[in-house]
């Protein structure tokens, strides 16, 4: 039996490739069935600005830091007096390895100050409306070690501590975990701000991939 290929345009306009028995054309899906297939959900706009750190671009297996007062990209360093790290996914310390959760960059709280300072951006928002804020947090186990045992994230909003979240997980690689909050906004401009939450003693605090969306 001789088999052939049939190509037709759907009316979504993305081709659908069907195998006919001689020709025929059996087999072809109607233009009913096409109107049931579902749409993907379109994903819902970062209202954040470079919430993957891409920029300022470091280094290779290097880092820039920023101290409290100072801005990089849309991201204000604010808190204690310290200061932040922008880190490439392919830096390595001590034997461990701190690749982004996406892209090439993420974010060290933790700076080189194991200070409580943290990155804010202030966003347009529509009073009493719900916004829902997405973030990963990166961790590494070195129970004896400079980099500590987890890693907590403080979530503030206009200056009020609303959340807290602390990755656990156990790796020599950095690993992530992703954690949510829902935030409603009471004007029309809203000051989301992500802070260190480590103790003084330890040198890894992880951030990546930081969403805002309206609800």
């Amino acid at each position: 039996m001789v088999r052939v290929l049939s190509v037709f345009a759907s009316t979504t306009g993305l081709l659908v490739l069907t195998a006919c028995a001689n020709g025929s054309g059996a087999g072809l899906p109607t233009s009913a069935s096409l109107s049931q297939r579902p749409l993907a959900k379109p994903e819902a706009a970062n209202l954040l600005k470079d919430g993957g750190f891409e920029k300022p671009a470091v280094a290779s297996g290097s880092f820039l830091v920023f101290s409290t007062g100072q801005k990089f990209a849309k991201w204000a360093v604010v808190g204690a007096n310290g200061n932040v790290g922008v880190v490439s996914g392919a830096f390595t310390q001590n034997g461990f390895k701190f690749p982004a959760r996406s892209g090439k960059q993420w974010v060290d709280l933790t700076g080189t100050s194991q200070t409580a300072t943290g990155i804010s951006q202030t966003l347009s928002t529509t009073p009493n409306a719900k916004y829902k804020l997405v973030f990963w947090i990166g961790n590494v186990y070195n129970p004896s070690g400079i980099f500590g045992v987890s890693s907590t994230v403080n979530v503030l909003v206009n200056g009020q501590q609303i959340f807290t979240a602390t990755n656990s997980r156990k790796s020599t690689t950095q690993v992530w975990k992703q954690f949510s909050t829902t935030i409603t906004a009471a004007s029309s401009k809203t000051t989301i701000a992500l802070m260190n939450g480590d103790p003084a003693n330890d040198t890894n605090d992880g951030l990546d991939d930081v969403r805002i969306f309206a609800q």
